[in-house]
């Protein structure tokens, strides 16, 4: 399946999410959720929006093979355990990437990273700070739009800001 029939494959209608943080506490909201791709420095480079109820790894295999055919490298894929599958290891090394994906609980006995891997997993939390500061600083926490399309819209807008933002950060110090 190429990327685009595996992204339209994806639904995107509104619907109920629900979420699990590390404590245990249960989230629902009825929307929309961003997939982003990050560059170090905190730069969102890839967006899709999707249902709420869609899983993050069902997006990990289409984004990943995008990327990788807009024309920016990468030569990590840093995901937490909700990633943990053989399938996106695969497509991983087949794209000539190094995949760090933090082990399931639910697939036995945690293996460590190596010290070089688990300094590099790290960063990963650029991409928690930058979903952060999407949500908290560029308004994606409440949209007040409604359809797929003016979603899609309103995450762009703020990830471009965003981006921006970013690259100015050097200037404004």
């Amino acid at each position: 399946m190429s990327v685009e029939e595996a992204l339209c494959a994806l639904s995107t209608v509104c619907d109920w999410g629900i979420k699990r943080d590390t404590d245990g506490n249960t989230y629902r909201w009825r929307g929309y959720k961003a997939h982003l791709c990050w560059a170090d420095g905190m730069l969102p480079v890839l967006c899709v929006t999707t249902s709420a109820s869609v899983h993050d790894s069902q997006v990990a295999i289409p984004l990943m093979k995008q990327l990788a055919s807009s024309g920016v490298t990468s030569l990590y894929d840093l995901m937490d355990s909700a990633y943990d599958a053989p399938s996106i290891r695969q497509v991983s090394e087949s794209l000539g990437h190094i995949p760090i994906i933090d082990q399931n609980p639910r697939r036995g006995e945690k293996v460590n990273f190596a010290p070089c891997a688990c300094l590099r997993y790290r960063e990963r939390s650029n991409a928690e700070r930058g979903n952060s500061r999407l949500k908290d600083s560029f308004g994606l926490r409440f949209v007040r739009v409604r359809g797929h399309a003016k979603v899609h819209l309103h995450i762009l807008l703020g990830v471009i800001v965003l981006f921006a933002d970013q690259l100015l950060k050097p200037l404004k110090t």
